[in-house]
């Protein structure tokens, strides 16, 4: 950067500044070292050029001294601040990780449920069906039951019947037998 040159003015008096400074940054060095030094005159009310000069270098190093420790207040600020960035964009990182795991982990689970969810319907439906066939086997069990009952009781009634009938043939055959006794003697 070039030097440049700025006529100003402080304290009634023209100097020439150079500097590698903007034109504009010179010009407000130079207005505020000319109000230190006229607010220093009106507090004092002396015009010794020389006290002036000296308090308003004391009060501008003064706040020199007072901006540097503010600015090395906000560096250290600064650094702190940005450590807790660094930590929060870490625990945020951690906090997606593990968000991104829980949703993983819960579509495992939704996965999980739904198979369970249709296993637990097929096997619903496989119970109703061994109702069905349950029901139907039930059915048919009683219906041969019933048949075979009428079959057994039909041939009881046989049976019935034909025990009657041999013991009707029993009487006769006594009577008979009977009849032979007495007849013969």
């Amino acid at each position: 950067m070039e030097n440049i040159k700025v006529r100003i003015k402080i304290y009634g008096k023209e100097y020439v500044i150079a500097g590698e400074k903007t034109r504009e940054h010179i010009v407000k060095v130079a207005e505020y070292v000319d109000s230190k030094m006229r607010s220093i005159e009106k507090s004092l009310n002396t015009s010794n050029i020389l006290d002036v000069a000296i308090l308003s270098a004391v009060n501008i190093t003064s706040d020199y001294f007072s901006s540097a420790d503010s600015t090395t207040d906000l560096k250290k600020t600064n650094e702190q601040l940005e450590k807790d960035i660094s930590h929060y964009v870490e625990m945020w990182e951690d906090a997606k990780r593990s968000f991104l795991q829980y949703k993983e982990d819960a579509q495992a689970v939704t996965r999980k449920k739904d198979t369970l969810k249709n296993a637990l319907a097929e096997k619903e439906q496989e119970l109703i069906d061994m109702k069905v066939l349950v029901e139907e086997a039930g059915a048919k069990a009683k219906k041969e039951a019933e048949v075979e009952i009428e079959i057994m009781q039909e041939k009881l009634k046989e049976t019935e019947n034909n025990f009657f009938d041999l013991q009707m043939e029993n009487v006769q055959l006594k009577d008979e037998l009977e009849r032979v006794k007495k007849m013969m003697g």
